[in-house]
């Protein structure tokens, strides 16, 4: 398990390249001292290259894989190829001053995703969301936040939703409890239009939307909302992302993502179909 704390500022596919370079250690059944000792490092050098704390050099790199047994070219290539990813800034380094660290880390993420997989139980999801929806949930969370702040947030999360639109965007899968549908964020006509907004966007291919209902009942996801993000490079695992309040957690380790990936099929299992989404919405709108 990976807990990313406030401050620490790891890039998302640093973090996916430290965990791909931890497994192929603890495979070849070395310790991190004997790790550190081959390329001239320490047992704390190669922690913060796991963790992506630090940034890797290409030499490290490319010596730990051929110590770690690494010779299929194909699959040096990914690692190294996401090494020269991880090293690059992002588009939203120029919202560092907004972000916290530990969710700098999930917008990388998101933007190297090939499928998104999300639970959400309070708001739309942000990728979804209208810019007025998203002005009133960051306007309620931001006390004491400037109005010119708010706007950046509020830009940043319009950007971020662009990752939805490309030709290589993610495909993105979300189950929303019925409670956020019913909760009128902002008022009954922002409601009403992030509502039809979500009709709209249910006419994307790379876009599905479930409904976890109220008639359902308890199910297997009452622990809160999440998300599993899976990678076009077979060589990255999946993450799953559980936001905390002033945290979040990162979990890529088999056992971890299988228990989510599970509740998640579960979840999908027994909420609305498609059609049966298109029906709750409206249905929704015309009560309002």
């Amino acid at each position: 398990m990976t807990q990313i704390q406030p401050g620490s500022g790891p890039t998302a596919l640093r973090i996916l390249l430290g965990s791909q370079l931890r497994r192929l250690r603890e495979a070849k059944g070395l310790s991190r001292e004997e790790a550190g000792h081959l390329i001239r490092g320490s047992e704390s050098k190669i922690s913060r290259m796991e963790l992506g704390r630090v940034g890797l050099r290409e030499r490290d790199v490319a010596d730990l894989l051929t110590f770690y047994g690494v010779e299929d070219g194909a699959a040096r290539s990914a690692i190294m190829d996401l090494l020269q990813r991880a090293n690059e800034p992002g588009w939203w380094h120029r919202f560092n001053d907004l972000l916290p660290s530990w969710f700098q880390t999930y917008v990388g993420l998101e933007e190297a995703a090939s499928r998104i997989r999300t639970y959400e139980v309070q708001f739309v999801p942000g990728l979804l969301q209208t810019k007025e929806y998203a002005r009133a949930v960051i306007t309620a969370g931001s006390a004491g936040v400037t109005p010119e702040e708010i706007a950046r947030r509020v830009d940043l999360r319009m950007e971020r939703q662009q990752v939805l639109g490309r030709p290589d965007g993610p495909f993105f899968w979300a189950v929303i409890d019925e409670a956020a549908l019913r909760r009128p964020i902002g008022g009954t006509e922002v409601m009403r239009a992030q509502l039809e907004h979500l009709l709209d966007l249910m006419r994307q291919p790379n876009i599905t939307i479930q409904v976890m209902p109220f008639s359902f009942g308890g199910h297997s996801a009452e622990g809160g909302a999440f998300s599993v993000l899976r990678f076009n490079d077979s060589e990255l695992p999946d993450v799953v992302y559980v936001e905390q309040l002033a945290s979040a957690l990162y979990l890529d380790k088999r056992e971890d993502v299988d228990r989510y990936s599970e509740v998640m099929e579960r979840l999908c299992a027994v909420s609305t179909t498609p059609g049966e989404t298109t029906d709750i919405l409206r249905r929704i709108i015309k009560e309002g």
